[in-house]
């Protein structure tokens, strides 16, 4: 019963910046995306025996901001230079990311979402990363290793101007 309190979080990073170098060819040449960890906010979480409460999103956010040590690392970098396009307009994006001061390979899919709009899908390991997945009630409720990551990315912004 215990196990069915938990919830699949969807945590939002609201500050954070990328930056994409387009070679002369108009072929991404580099990406770097860095998401400032003490900005994470639960947004949704579904499942689980009850809604979560502000309280619950709360202290579910110092709980993560405490196993991500973003006192200590204030970031998580991502920074790309190995681009797949595919014939439908997206493709995988391959690069480093780093959390915690740990560097990992991570390759994302990226897929059109329209023009100009893409969205990207991954998923890293946070074990990988030197964070203990949390458990509670002597293992009955755990977060499971895998975080899946998501974002849609416009770039239908005025010529010349930072998407």
């Amino acid at each position: 019963m215990v196990a069915q309190a938990g919830h699949d979080l969807t945590i939002e990073a609201t500050r954070w910046s990328g930056e994409l170098a387009v070679g002369d060819d108009q072929v991404p040449a580099s990406v770097e995306v860095r998401v400032d960890l003490d900005a994470l906010i639960v947004r949704t979480g579904t499942g689980g025996l009850k809604p979560l409460t502000d309280r619950d999103r709360r202290e579910i956010g110092a709980t993560a901001r405490k196993l991500l040590a973003s006192d200590r690392n204030r970031e998580a970098v991502f920074t790309a230079t190995k681009f797949e396009p595919d014939a439908a307009g997206g493709g995988h994006v391959s690069g480093t990311f780093t959390l915690r001061g740990v560097d990992r390979p991570l390759q994302l899919t990226v897929s059109q979402a329209g023009q100009d709009r893409y969205h990207v899908t991954g998923s890293v390991l946070q074990s990988a990363y030197g964070i203990k997945p949390y458990t509670a009630f002597f293992g009955a409720l755990k977060v499971r290793d895998r975080v899946d990551i998501e974002a849609d990315i416009d770039l239908s912004g005025p010529a010349g101007a930072p998407a």
